[in-house]
């Protein structure tokens, strides 16, 4: 008979890193919703810019834009002024009531910012889109939920540099190619020329109600896929609280084994033996993309013409 294995807390640490990997993976409705969210973004991201550079291009057509480049070639910057931008705000003229039932003007606004920050305030959303890719890099997306009441943490300030190193945020604009990283080609790769400086919210595109409605769609997107990410994190916490409680109290191995057969979980003996738990991985590339693979019959590009038609039809 075999010498039961005992545990001790590098063990337990390893065993907890197969529940949380496992959970991670698992094809669960919380996972689903995090990558129907972020391809529902990816589609509506792509529909929308032709329809902004559509209403951009009424207020400011693309004449205008050369004229002002022509009287800029020959009198400087007193011929006018262009920015390359990629955030826009647009306003509907809405019909408000005040609380003595009172009729008043007053615009909606809805802000579109086609980079990796489209706050200007946070940086949420580039987490939850390289998600995945940060812990594959051994960066902690999950930083800002892991330690939002402890802000003074070191450990927080630690990965947030890394995350916003990784991802670009802390580097200057100003690079090739070949060192650019996501928040670079994110901030370049669609831009319009508008007249005026680089003010985003000196400039206010007017549209009608069912633009304004489209528009909106977009920052639902955005917010739809940083919440997801939230959600992620929430649903594995909860579950490994819980297990670290529980992995406290195991002494031996066949414990922890006993508890993972219960819940389908593959573990086994030999993570024990590993150097590094952050090199266990449950499923391999090949087949966690099998499994988390969106059983559709429209591929990405006849989803975006799909929504094209839609905004079209709508608008006409």
């Amino acid at each position: 008979m075999s010498k039961r294995q005992t545990l001790n807390a590098d063990k337990r640490s390893a065993i907890a890193s197969v529940f949380q990997n496992f959970w991670e993976n698992e094809d669960n409705p919380i996972m689903k919703k995090y990558y129907e969210a972020k391809e529902n973004y990816d589609v509506i991201r792509e529909a929308t810019k032709g329809l902004v550079e559509n209403i951009v291009r009424q207020h400011q057509p693309q004449e205008d834009i050369e004229t002002i480049r022509a009287m800029n070639n020959k009198y400087g910057e007193s011929g006018g002024q262009l920015y390359h931008d990629n955030c826009f705000y647009f306003k509907q003229p809405k019909t408000q009531i005040d609380h003595e039932g009172n009729e008043y003007s007053a615009d909606e606004e809805v802000h579109i910012d086609f980079s990796l920050e489209p706050s200007r305030h946070h940086r949420r959303f580039g987490y939850a889109y390289y998600r995945d890719e940060l812990k594959s890099k051994g960066i902690e997306p999950d930083f800002l939920y892991k330690w939002e009441n402890e802000r003074r943490n070191p450990r927080y300030y630690e990965i947030e540099t890394q995350a916003d190193e990784y991802l670009g945020y802390r580097s200057n604009n100003d690079v090739s190619n070949s060192d650019a990283k996501h928040h670079h080609t994110w901030e370049n790769e669609f831009k319009l020329w508008v007249i005026g400086t680089k003010y985003c919210h000196s400039r206010n595109f007017k549209v009608n109600e069912t633009e304004f409605q489209t528009l909106e769609m977009y920052r639902t997107a955005q917010e739809n896929l940083v919440n997801a990410h939230e959600n992620i994190f929430k649903y594995v916490d909860e579950k490994m609280k819980k297990l670290r409680l529980g992995l406290k109290s195991y002494r031996y191995f066949d414990q922890a084994k006993e508890l993972a057969d219960k819940l389908n979980v593959p573990l086994n003996e030999s993570i024990l033996n590993e150097s590094s738990s952050m090199a266990l991985s449950i499923y391999s590339p090949e087949n966690l993309a099998s499994l988390l693979e969106d059983k559709v019959e429209m591929t990405r590009e006849e989803k975006i013409a799909y929504f094209r038609k839609q905004q079209n039809q709508a608008i006409n």
